[in-house]
């Protein structure tokens, strides 16, 4: 029996943007119980170094896990930002794309799901409610609230289950999630180790972690230094579509399409905008509603047959290579340490990017598995720890096509050295959704291996210098040993007193001179970025 057409679209339905994450979850990183705990611990840790920043404030936040069963745990989570209004409690957690995190900025997270997706993960495995304690200053009062609540799937919005006051000493947020369907565990994927790299990356940052055995851990700031607000930066011509002025014209308040283009896009001038009028013959002095699609994407062919100075670089913060050092040293203890920020390049034309690099060896550098000591990658997009994915990175990617024996590494593999690479950018070209793979954009590439091919050549010096130091040290005591006993052995022979041999003992091991050498040449290692060495090609 057929159907009309009109019965089949009686089954037609519109879903909400919490009903569309709940039956795809895994776009929201949860996928694995391993993985999907790890992804709660990033959202919230994101999300609470985000708000302390924003409000000048030194973060720092405390986290405890607790096992109820097998895979059922307990997360209690509790910053000292400046807290959420009561107002927007169930804003922040209950309605998907909600948030400030839509602008072109660099950006931790850029999706405006994080806190509200770790919510929806608790309510679908467990089906307990959220409960948030959140202190914040009104005017010059503090003022406290707790909130139990749901998120109403249907609507995007929260459900409040209970609301009350809360006696509070200082502005932060608590909140208490219960999860099911997850796993905590110490290896490079797990949760543990995500806290352990967010360190190194923000150093300035304090964070306390209690694990469900009840171990207690405490990762210290490693810098009193608040890194500064990135800005607002405004979009490249080179790096829009047709489809983007489009957009911009139907949403500008600007009369004329030429003020659209001066005051939306970096780097155009009215010199720009007459020249563009003049190739493409097309008025440029219509309102922009008016623009038609072929004519926006005759001006979009011309932007990229010009030549625009580079995208603007001040609203990128990069962690600096002092920081990096810092917090590399505070977490890995190591023997060695060299690190580098590169200068800003772009990719496609028009977004602009930044790649910091590290090496560390030695201390706690690389990782265990077994009993060996293995090199370790810690990949990073605006400090933020990638802990998945590894193998598709543009970053591994790049470092795995360097050539390390020409730096005194044998295997990298294998090597007991820990890697470090961030990427800073408005726009990082992830690879898929979950955002843990960086897309193979070939001046990434480029800038990963320039990067560390710097560092490399600086860990390389130390080594040479250590063996060479090892080696004079063998030698020195061959000669301290045999020595002694050939002058007694002589003076007894030629029934002679033994002679004073020990200023001629110091010449031959030439031991002074060498502390010394090791001395000067260890410290300049320490505080050398290589500085006007030319890049590999």
């Amino acid at each position: 029996m057929e159907r009309e057409a009109s019965e089949l679209f009686e089954e037609f339905k519109e879903l909400t943007a919490s009903e569309f994450f709940r039956r795809n979850k895994q776009m929201l990183g949860f996928s694995g119980k391993i993985r999907s705990l790890t992804m709660v611990f990033h959202e919230l840790i994101t999300n609470s170094l985000d708000a302390a920043e924003e409000a000048g404030i030194q973060p720092e936040i405390s986290i405890d896990l607790k096992r109820v069963d097998k895979d059922h745990y307990v997360l209690y989570h509790m910053d000292n930002g400046p807290g959420i209004p009561e107002d927007y409690i169930t804003k922040v957690y209950c309605t998907m794309f909600a948030g400030s995190k839509f602008r072109n900025i660099q950006s931790r997270g850029q999706q405006g799901l994080g806190c509200s997706g770790c919510v929806l993960l608790s309510q679908m495995t467990t089906g307990k409610p959220a409960r948030v304690i959140s202190g914040y200053k009104k005017g010059e009062k503090l003022r406290g609230v707790e909130m139990t609540f749901k998120m109403d799937v249907k609507t995007n919005k929260g459900l409040i289950l209970d609301r009350k006051p809360a006696e509070v000493t200082n502005t932060g947020v608590a909140i208490e999630l219960q999860f099911k369907d997850v796993s905590y565990s110490l290896s490079e994927q797990g949760a543990f180790e995500y806290i352990r790299r967010s360190m190194i990356a923000n150093p300035h940052a304090k964070i306390t972690f209690r694990d469900p055995t009840g171990h207690k851990y405490i990762f210290e700031r490693a810098t009193d230094v608040i890194p500064p607000l990135p800005k607002e930066v405004l979009p490249h011509p080179r790096g829009v579509t047709a489809d983007d002025l489009i957009f911009m014209a139907k949403h500008t308040d600007k009369r004329r399409f030429r003020s659209l283009l001066t005051s939306s896009l970096s780097r155009m001038s009215t010199k720009r905008v007459n020249e563009i009028q003049e190739i493409t013959k097309i008025d440029l002095n219509k309102r922009p509603k008016d623009m038609k699609w072929d004519e926006a994407e005759r001006i979009v062919e011309l932007f990229a047959q010009m030549d625009f100075m580079a995208p603007p670089t001040s609203g990128l913060i990069p962690i600096g290579k002092v920081q990096i050092e810092k917090g590399i040293r505070e977490i890995l203890d190591p023997e060695f340490v060299a690190t580098t920020t590169r200068k800003p390049k772009t990719y496609r034309g028009g977004v602009s990017f930044v790649i910091e690099a590290g090496i560390s060896y030695g201390g706690n550098s690389g990782r265990v598995v077994g009993e060996q000591k293995r090199a370790e990658i810690m990949r990073f997009a605006n400090r933020v720890p990638l802990s998945f994915d590894q193998g598709s990175c543009a970053i591994t990617e790049a470092l795995k096509s360097i050539d390390w024996k020409r730096y005194g590494i044998r295997d990298l593999e294998n090597a007991p050295i820990t890697v470090f690479v961030n990427i800073v950018s408005t726009n990082v070209p992830y690879l898929s959704t979950g955002k843990q793979s960086v897309a193979p954009e070939e001046e990434i590439l480029h800038e990963v291996r320039q990067a560390t091919m710097k560092i490399a050549r600086s860990l390389q010096k130390y080594i040479n210098a250590k063996r060479a130091a090892k080696d004079e040290e063998m030698r020195s005591k061959i000669f301290e040993t045999y020595v002694p006993v050939i002058m007694k052995e002589a003076a007894l022979l030629a029934g002679t007193d033994v002679p004073e041999y020990e200023h001629i003992l110091a010449k031959v091991t030439r031991r002074p001179k060498i502390l010394d050498e090791m001395d000067v040449d260890l410290g300049e290692l320490a505080d050398d970025d290589i500085v006007g060495e030319k890049d590999d090609e």
